[in-house]
């Protein structure tokens, strides 16, 4: 059975989700990417960004922005425009997280859910684990009490299919 992390208190893990974070620590510390950690101490920390912010620096390419909900949640409202679609549920979501950091050194990951409390709650265990330069969409699609939200703000969105995950995942997990 593979771990599974909700926001929901009967079904939440995050038993599993640390160990999976721990793992990540350890592939970190061993892989090239453990360089990262020494060359950014200062940024190991964490900043919050409000969905707008996110959505323009996404498409600059200043930011890698990843939606971190369920694809049954990516079908209902889209995926912010510029944004990749990772479940984090996934098993391979920390080994696609690691691989994010290690071709995209320098340039923050920031992280975007429903309401802004998955993604903090996984902004805030990789900021503890030393997973550097990290970003919190703190609003999320929705909004919530952190803000609007995405959708509220009337920001452009894509479906959220599994072919229209996998056209704007690829190219940047794997660019030319």
């Amino acid at each position: 059975m593979r771990p599974q992390v909700t926001t929901s208190p009967v079904r939440t893990s995050r038993r599993s989700f640390l160990t999976a974070t721990l793992a990540l620590g350890a592939a970190l510390s061993f892989a090239p990417a453990g360089q990262i950690l020494a060359q950014t101490a200062s940024k190991q920390g964490f900043e919050y960004m409000e969905a707008d912010k996110a959505h323009q620096a996404a498409l600059a390419g200043d930011l890698i922005l990843v939606d971190i909900r369920t694809p049954e949640e990516w079908l209902q409202t889209g995926i912010g425009e510029g944004a990749i679609a990772m479940d984090m549920r996934a098993p391979d979501f920390v080994e696609k997280l690691v691989k994010l950091r290690q071709t995209y050194e320098d340039k923050p990951i920031a992280m975007i859910c429903r309401t802004g409390s998955r993604s903090g709650y996984v902004v805030q265990t990789l900021a503890a684990q030393g997973f550097p330069n990290l970003v919190d969409v703190k609003e999320g699609m929705v909004g919530g009490p952190n803000g609007p939200g995405w959708v509220t703000r009337g920001l452009p969105v894509y479906k959220g299919t599994q072919e229209e995950v996998a056209k704007h995942l690829e190219p940047v997990l794997n660019p030319s």
